[in-house]
């Protein structure tokens, strides 16, 4: 897929170019990005620029992974990372993010993730986004109930973070959730009808 640029009314979801290597360096010296996600500790240089210049691109090139470099609308400094990854399912895809300290507290990724979301189930095909965070990582979860989705429960050692398995929180958002249609038929397990 070609990179697209989406917009809210405070920012830019723009892919990331290799112009952003110092600020995605600089911001994940941040021991909580290092503590929270799945980026290497240390962190260093030629990560940010592996980042940038390959994993990004390639993602895109390949549609497996779209992502995001998070900035005001009106120009400045990148507050964040929102990646949107394709799963094993049809229609199944996964969101994770960071954000810069400095830019944190104030709504930018949750205004991010509705966009993501939205952009996805109607560009995408996606029918279910899914977001997990390893279990006490409280503001990603604060960010995924403020942008709507629903917690589903825990899952046992449900990601791999630097060589150790760890808890993890897991939720979803549906097309429904937001008002829109999605591509499949659901029937949600009070449905005892099995009408779509």
């Amino acid at each position: 897929m070609e990179p697209i640029t989406l917009t809210t009314d405070r920012l830019l979801l723009r892919p990331f170019v290799q112009a952003d290597t110092d600020a995605v360096y600089d911001a994940c010296q941040d021991p909580d990005i290092q503590r929270w996600t799945v980026v290497p500790s240390p962190y260093g240089r030629p990560d940010a620029e592996f980042f940038t210049a390959r994993l990004c691109p390639g993602g895109w090139q390949d549609d497996s992974m779209y992502n995001f470099a998070v900035v005001p609308r009106a120009g400045g400094a990148l507050i964040g990372a929102l990646g949107i990854n394709r799963r094993t399912g049809p229609g199944t895809y996964e969101v994770g993010f960071w954000t810069a300290k400095e830019h944190r507290g104030r709504g930018y990724m949750t205004e991010a993730v509705l966009c993501a979301a939205r952009w996805s189930f109607a560009s995408l095909g996606c029918d279910r986004l899914e977001w997990k965070a390893e279990t006490g990582n409280v503001p990603s979860r604060a960010v995924a109930l403020k942008a709507g989705f629903r917690l589903e429960g825990a899952q046992r050692s449900g990601l791999l973070n630097k060589g150790v398995r760890r808890d993890t929180w897991v939720g979803a958002l549906l097309p429904s959730d937001l008002g829109l249609a999605g591509t499949q038929a659901y029937v949600p397990a009070g449905d005892v009808s099995g009408a779509p």
